[in-house]
């Protein structure tokens, strides 16, 4: 299928043919047949991506601060790397999307309703159930496109609360300020717009409104002094985008006592103490279309907000804007300022910079548009594969990966390059990532469907990267195929799916002891620093303390890292890391264990304590609550009156050790390449995996009852 994406890097936009996404419970398959270009926020990502790096950085100096401290933290290169890896992977574009519903996995739609969403542009699109709207039959797709940007001005005219016959002035005639103009005077208010271009001055007048073209000298504050009787507006929306303080000044000056200023747009926030003091003004800034936006309960996974409790949710605000243009109160067929068909997509974001942009309409070459769902054509999905190029290589093994998330993208692909194989199938959920990781990489195809690499005889290993609850899954169907795995940690997240794992080898194995080898990317025992850690190690006598201090950082709890069915928890999906490199250097199976947890709430504030059947011991701090300026792993080693310090896998020290002082690398270094290469290299020589089955099985079930204690 044909979709639009953008390199943020140099701003082009591309519009490029990837694998279909899959159908997926609780979202709706939708093929489109219009889509709207967000003329302020789609020309703002253009222009961003078009900047300099050092204008980039003056944009976003919050990441630049990220930068820096990465950079003092993990090294130049290593930070180097990250970033260009991140700027490098084209987004995909669009939040306005209007289609018919080809496959539905939730309750209250159904194959052939007509629906809005804030899907990609894109022939098909998968959209959370909570993000569309029905389409009444009256309203037309190209219309119902203006949905979404109608919702973010309907929530922020929410906000302002307005009442039948009070005075509004939207400053900002742009899109949404045209929008929230109709949706204001629907709602019995009188309005008066703001705008530097003539043109949409006028079309302001055409919907009733009163206008101000600053073009013109026209001044707002005298104005709205000599509209209200010397009273003031009872509100302003801002919709203009801005780097000037002085609209917020204008504002609050236009504003009677006790007026409201909501701000959807983007402005100098400079504000004046006494002119909102001296009126008690209040001022918002509106987030988006409403209740339930960047709330992953409510987006991704359906739960909805009680109507009781919360009357306006972002959905119950789609369906609020459709019902107004289905009464003909709110008319965006004026806003439509160009249309083009996707294979002219790029053509459309050259138009972003005419002065006359507004509304500017994407049409997808598919069946005709229809109002009633018996009218629908037969179902149609484009390709869910699509293939780039030949394998070569010879007798390489052949790799596909499931996964193309920014681990896989910057690191392990990479590493599974270096190490020497060929590339086949890569497999990501919506198939942007994934085209751009086979361009790249040299894949011989991309695709969304995982049967792809298990039902494919060439493919000798399959990389697992995908998110944690599914390892367990693709683990088993890799390794009844046949295949050999190089899983991500965790293993898994239940026990149950430890030991079905477990079957599942002894079965593949057989009789004569051969068969897949299974490996988990504990990379960390295969860093250099730790290689030589550990020959010193192997040389000391008598049992080991260890020390690992890992400070992982705060992340959000909404993140799916956090989310115990997905992520399974930090402890369990990043803790077992360090669980593995302990068992590793300790040398000694685990014989008893515990954990102190901080916060009961996400458990990722903990002290882990392992004691060895060797007698060696070991604690695991893992935190996160510390400061991102500091290092994130330090090991401290102490054996037979010696010690070893290990610092974020670029320096190891030692103190006492006859012949040892110090190593240091040019750049950190955790064992991802040679982690790869070793596993690679087990599989050309065809010998045993570089991880013992008993160690993967021990340090997964050890991970797995920790994570329920935490």
């Amino acid at each position: 299928m044909k979709q639009v994406l953008q390199n943020l890097a140099d701003g082009e936009t591309l519009l490029v043919e990837v694998p279909s996404p899959q159908p997926k419970e609780g979202y709706l398959l939708i093929r489109t047949v219009s889509s709207l270009v967000s003329a302020g926020t789609e020309r703002m990502l253009m222009e961003f991506g078009k900047a300099g790096y050092l204008q980039k950085a003056r944009q976003q100096p919050e990441k630049v601060k990220q930068v820096i401290a990465k950079v003092k933290t993990d090294g130049f290169l290593t930070t180097y790397r990250a970033v260009k890896s991140k700027l490098y992977q084209p987004i995909p574009l669009g939040y306005c999307n209007a289609g018919i519903v080809l496959e539905s996995g939730v309750e209250g739609f159904l194959p052939g309703d007509r629906v809005i969403t804030n899907g990609h542009h894109a022939e098909l699109v998968r959209v959370p159930k909570n993000l569309c709207a029905k389409v009444p039959d009256s309203v037309d797709l190209r219309s119902a496109t203006f949905s979404v940007p109608s919702s973010i001005g309907l929530q922020g005219i929410r906000l302002l609360q307005p009442t039948l016959g009070e005075r509004f002035v939207v400053v900002g005639l742009g899109l949404i300020g045209l929008l929230s103009v109709q949706m204001l005077l629907a709602n019995g208010c009188k309005v008066v717009g703001v705008d530097m271009d003539s043109e949409r001055c006028d079309l302001a007048r055409l919907f009733g409104a009163e206008t101000i073209d600053l073009s013109k000298g026209e001044d707002p504050v005298s104005f709205c002094s000599a509209w209200t009787n010397n009273q003031g507006v009872d509100g302003v929306l801002i919709t203009a985008a801005s780097k000037s303080d002085e609209i917020m000044h204008q504002s609050a000056q236009m504003c009677r006592q006790r007026g409201r200023v909501v701000l959807i747009g983007v402005v100098g926030l400079n504000l004046r103490r006494d002119d909102f003091y001296k009126k008690e003004i209040t001022f918002q800034v509106s987030a988006s279309y409403g209740p339930g936006r960047y709330d992953p309960l409510y987006e991704e996974k359906g739960h909805d907000y009680p109507i009781g409790f919360v009357r306006w949710t972002e959905q119950r605000n789609f369906e609020a804007v459709l019902s107004l243009m289905e009464s003909g109160k709110l008319n965006p067929e004026p806003l439509i300022s160009h249309e083009f068909g996707i294979d002219h997509a790029t053509e459309a974001y050259k138009a972003l910079s005419e002065p006359s942009a507004l509304g500017i309409l994407l049409g997808y070459d598919q069946e005709k548009e229809t109002s009633k769902k018996e009218e629908i054509p037969p179902r149609h999905l484009p390709e869910t594969e699509i293939k780039v190029d030949k394998l070569t290589g010879g007798n390489l093994p052949t790799v596909s990966f499931l996964g193309a998330g920014n681990y896989a993208l910057s690191v392990l692909i990479p590493a599974f390059q270096k190490a020497g194989v060929n590339l086949n199938h890569i497999i990501s959920s919506a198939g942007v990532s994934g085209t751009h990781a086979a361009k790249k990489f040299g894949f011989a195809s991309t695709a969304t469907d995982p049967r792809c690499v298990f039902d494919d005889e060439s493919t000798d290993v399959v990389v697992i990267a995908t998110r944690h609850n599914s390892h367990a899954g693709f683990v088993i169907n890799s390794l009844e195929e046949g295949k050999h795995v190089f899983v991500e940690k965790p293993l898994c997240l239940k026990l149950s799916e430890l030991d079905c794992i477990k079957n599942c080898l002894e079965e593949a194995k057989g009789r004569d002891g051969k068969g897949p080898s299974l490996m988990v990317g504990f990379n960390r025992r295969f860093s250099p620093l730790v290689v030589k850690a550990k020959s010193l190690l192997d040389g000391a006598q008598g049992p080991k303390s260890f020390i690992m201090t890992v400070n992982a950082g705060k992340i959000a709890e909404e993140h799916w890292a956090q989310d115990p069915l997905v992520g399974g928890g930090r402890i369990l999906g990043e803790g077992c890391h360090f669980i593995d490199l302990l068992r590793f250097l300790a040398q000694s199976p685990v014989e008893s264990t515990d954990i102190i947890s901080m916060d009961s709430k996400t458990g990722d504030t903990a002290s882990i304590s392992l004691v060895f059947e060797n007698g060696s011991i070991g604690v695991i701090h893992y935190f996160a609550n510390g400061s991102k300026s500091y290092p994130k792993e330090r090991l401290e080693i102490f054996s037979g009156e010696k010690i070893l310090q290990l610092d974020n896998f670029r320096r190891l020290e030692g103190y006492g050790w006859p012949n040892f002082r110090k190593m240091k690398l040019w750049r950190q270094d955790k064992g991802q390449d040679a982690c790869a290469k070793a596993f690679i290299q087990s599989l050309k020589s065809n010998s045993s995996a570089p991880i013992p089955i008993e160690e993967l099985l021990e340090v997964g079930r050890i991970s797995i009852e920790l994570n329920g204690l935490a």
